[in-house]
């Protein structure tokens, strides 16, 4: 209904990057395998391309917005998977960009990621404190990347029970199995 506007193209690149990638989000087990770790050839590299398209023509209107700025960071993460120097403060800029025009605590938490990634463990944990308690109290995300976050300063305490309780707010069984493993393997760090 509106092929000339560029939120609808922007909504369109970021639904087809995120499909592009559900085959790679599972092992062959069925085990979670994060962003990070997905390996890019079980991508659907023509929906991938697709959406790099359309993500394009939305650009070049001028006028962004919050589904552009959701598909640009899409766009980012698989393009440093893939090889790119993204910058890691760019990805922090398009989270600051989204954040002003859409506000919103999974918005709030992986730009706390981005900053980590951008500046160090300390200084994400410090953007995840920022954030109002009673909106991260269940809030699954807050507390794995919390989790991740306190394991990389070396925390390794504070990160397993972080690691647990966001075991303890995810329905998902393989998500829950990738947390438990990952607070496995911070115990045999400190062993």
């Amino acid at each position: 209904l509106m092929p000339g506007e560029p939120e609808p193209l922007g909504l369109l690149a970021l639904m087809l990057f995120c499909e592009s990638r559900a085959h790679a989000r599972r092992d062959e087990r069925g085990a979670y395998v994060p962003l990070d770790a997905q390996e890019p050839g079980r991508w659907n590299e023509p929906m991938r391309l697709e959406a790099e398209q359309l993500l394009a023509r939305a650009v070049r209107h001028a006028a962004p917005g919050a589904y552009q700025l959701e598909a640009a960071i899409q766009s980012a993460h698989t393009q440093r998977r893939l090889g790119a120097e993204v910058p890691p403060q760019a990805l922090v800029d398009l989270y600051d960009g989204l954040i002003s025009l859409r506000p919103s605590i999974g918005a709030q938490v992986s730009r706390a990621c981005a900053v980590a990634a951008a500046h160090g463990a300390a200084t994400g944990l410090q953007a995840l404190d920022a954030i109002e308690a009673s909106q991260a109290a269940s809030y699954q995300p807050y507390w794995a990347a919390r989790a991740h976050l306190l394991g990389a300063q070396g925390d390794t305490d504070a990160a397993r029970a972080a690691y647990a309780r966001a075991g303890g707010l995810t329905s998902q069984v393989a998500v829950r199995e990738y947390l438990a493993h990952a607070a496995d393997r911070l115990a045999s760090k400190g062993a």
